[in-house]
């Protein structure tokens, strides 16, 4: 929380190129399941929050953007290809899951359904394991050394041995 109790959210890119700052009341959060925003996320859906009522702030550099419509830009890390935005007229809304605690941000409804893959409501019934369960079929995960940026502001990024 801010001085003034308004609540505090950060996050970037997975690379650390780009971060932000959000100060104040997060908007709706929703899923959009239209074929442009599947394919800018390149995933089943895109899941955004509006950030309009609130103060966004770029902390370290800033998206590149491409103009996916007559009125919406899509910003996106340049360096990591990251998606970030959805700017429309009417506000920007940020990719919940390039926030620092995403698991704060719940959306609340889906968006562009018609289009929505006809597997999707079934994701959730599938088998699940935890990532070191696939360990014979890929060995390389017992030597996993993340570069990703951390879920946390840092002053640099990256680390000085990997510049």
């Amino acid at each position: 929380m801010s001085l003034d109790n308004k609540p505090i959210y950060s996050g970037g890119c997975q690379c650390g190129a780009v971060r932000f700052r959000v100060e104040g009341a997060l908007g709706d959060a929703s899923v959009c399941h239209c074929r442009m925003c599947q394919k800018a996320f390149g995933s089943f859906y895109a899941p955004l929050v509006s950030v309009r009522e609130a103060e966004l702030e770029w902390t370290r550099g800033e998206p590149k953007r491409f103009r996916s419509s007559k009125h919406v830009l899509r910003g996106f890390c340049a360096e990591c290809g990251t998606p970030l935005t959805f700017e429309a007229p009417d506000g920007v809304a940020l990719a919940i899951g390039a926030f620092d605690q995403p698991e704060e941000i719940a959306p609340a409804i889906q968006w562009g359904v018609e289009a929505k893959l006809p597997y999707v409501d079934a994701v959730p019934s599938l088998p699940g394991e935890v990532t070191e369960a696939d360990m014979e079929s890929a060995p390389y995960l017992a030597e996993l050394d993340s570069y990703q940026h951390p879920d946390h502001d840092t002053e640099t990024w990256p680390p000085e041995e990997r510049r």
